[in-house]
């Protein structure tokens, strides 16, 4: 749709006009030119002169010329803008962030992949996340990789893409071989405060115990619920193990109670996907739509024209001078002869 930025500027049209009719003519005194082929020139142009005042007078394609230009002059200063189509832009509603644990246990070979292939939980959590991320389509996801240490792989991104790239490159024991989870959802929790959204989700999967965090996993999930972030944890593995490599359970469902999140246990691959669709479910993908049509600038097309009407106007201006002298030239020439 064709809309102008200043259509009240259309009133300079008649500027010219008002200028005309307000302002006195201009009158300027010239001194004659006697010329010896007055004569011929009177007949080549089919008039008569005579003794009275001459008055120039601009012909009427003058004033169409100026017309025309002067209305396309000032169609560019109104700003023509063309508005096109609504654009409706989706707004993410949701911070996701996801930590996997790294440590030396995650490399035990008791899940399948997609092929039903045996593989160690670390390429099992890969694949199953890797679909997960797939499905994010207007939340910002941000990894983290915990293992001796905590590390942001990558904050907060709506690229997807970025997301599953660094997520497949994630070794076993990259970060140490230990459990630290406590200080893997403090993190977590830092760049949630620089978060805006209203819903804040943390997906905390270990397959083992905190083994050290200088923030216990109970106190960092307290720290969580202040904060608003919601952490759903994920045990994967042996119930059954002992040591480092034991899974602590209770721990893990007092931080999901704490913060108003979910325990789940994945025994298996197919147990891991469920989950996933499980937190598909509890956590719809909100989005807050943005509608603007833009707008483009149409200005220099008025003013193009009018460079062109100017520029015919002096070409038509100069072949008819040419053509005209031509005409002279040649009528002289037989006058000469004759």
């Amino acid at each position: 749709m064709l809309t102008f930025a200043h259509p009240w500027l259309f009133l300079l049209v008649l500027l010219p006009w008002l200028v005309r009719k307000l302002l006195p003519t201009h009158h300027e005194r010239k001194a004659a030119v006697r010329v010896p082929f007055l004569q011929r020139l009177s007949r080549l142009a089919g008039l008569q002169p005579g003794s009275e005042v001459a008055v120039a007078r601009r012909p009427f394609s003058q004033w169409l010329m100026l017309g025309a230009a002067w209305v396309l002059v000032v169609t560019a200063i109104a700003r023509p803008q063309w508005l096109g189509e609504p654009i409706i832009k989706e707004l993410s509603m949701r911070d996701l962030m996801v930590a996997v644990d790294l440590s030396g246990s995650m490399e035990a070979q008791d899940f399948t992949d997609s092929e039903g292939n045996s593989v160690d939980r670390l390429t099992a959590v890969k694949q199953v996340l890797d679909e997960f991320f797939a499905r994010r389509d207007g939340d910002r996801v941000g990894l983290i990789l915990f293992g001796s240490a905590a590390f942001v792989q990558v904050p907060f991104t709506d690229d997807l893409n970025v997301v599953r790239e660094l997520l497949s490159e994630a070794q076993i024991r990259m970060l140490g071989p230990r459990t630290m989870l406590g200080d893997a959802m403090g993190l977590a929790i830092n760049l949630f405060e620089r978060s805006e959204v209203d819903e804040r989700v943390l997906i905390a999967l270990t397959d083992g115990n905190d083994t050290g965090s200088l923030v216990p996993p109970e106190r960092a999930a307290e720290i969580a619920r202040d904060n608003g972030v919601v952490v759903h944890t994920v045990a994967i593995g042996d119930p059954a193990a002992v040591g480092e490599q034991a899974l602590d359970e209770k721990t893990l469902e007092i931080i999901a109670t704490t913060t108003g999140g979910d325990y789940f246990h994945a025994n298996d691959r197919n147990e891991l996907e469920e989950i996933y669709d499980h937190l598909d479910q509890i956590n719809p993908r909100q989005v807050e739509t943005q509608s603007y049509r833009p707008l483009t600038e149409l200005y220099d097309w008025p003013l193009a024209a009018a460079m062109l009407v100017s520029l015919l106007y002096i070409m038509f201006l100069e072949t008819r001078l040419r053509i005209l002298n031509r005409q002279l030239d040649e009528t002289m020439i037989q006058e000469t002869v004759n």
